[in-house]
C-alpha cells in the first residue's frame, strides 16, 4: 500500500494539431479527493489548475459525461472540444484512486483516399 508521499499517477498527452504536450499529475489527498496539476505550454489547459486544485471525486467524476466536473471545467476553460486532455485527466484520476490500471490510450487518426 502506498504512503501519502509516494509516487502519484501521471499521464503525458501529445494532443495533436496544436503541437502541445501536457503532463497531468494526480495525487490522492483523501479517500475520494485528489489534487490535479496540469503542466503544459497551453495556457487554457494551465488555467484548469485553478479549478482542479482539489477535486471531490464522489461528485461528478465517475458518473455520466455531462455531470463530470472535469468536463464542466474543460467546457469553461478550453476553446477546442476535441482536446484529449480532459479524458486523460479522468483516466489518471481513476489510476490514482486504484479504480483502473495504468494502460495507454491510443488515438490514431488517418485520412484515406
Amino acid at each position: 500500500m502506498r504512503g501519502e508521499r509516494d509516487v502519484l499517477a501521471r499521464a503525458r498527452v501529445t494532443a495533436g494539431a496544436c503541437g502541445f504536450t501536457s503532463v497531468i499529475k494526480v495525487h490522492k489527498v483523501g479517500k475520494m479527493k485528489v489534487q490535479v496539476q496540469i503542466i503544459s505550454a497551453c495556457q487554457d489547459l494551465r488555467s484548469m489548475n485553478e479549478d482542479l486544485a482539489l477535486v471531490d471525486c464522489s461528485k461528478g467524476v465517475f458518473g455520466k459525461m455531462i455531470d463530470s466536473v472535469i468536463y464542466q471545467v474543460a467546457s469553461k476553460r478550453l476553446k477546442h472540444p476535441d482536446c484529449p486532455v480532459p479524458c486523460a485527466i479522468i483516466k489518471t484520476i481513476q489510476v490514482e484512486l486504484d479504480g483502473a490500471i495504468p494502460k495507454d490510450v491510443i488515438i490514431k487518426i488517418e485520412r484515406s483516399g
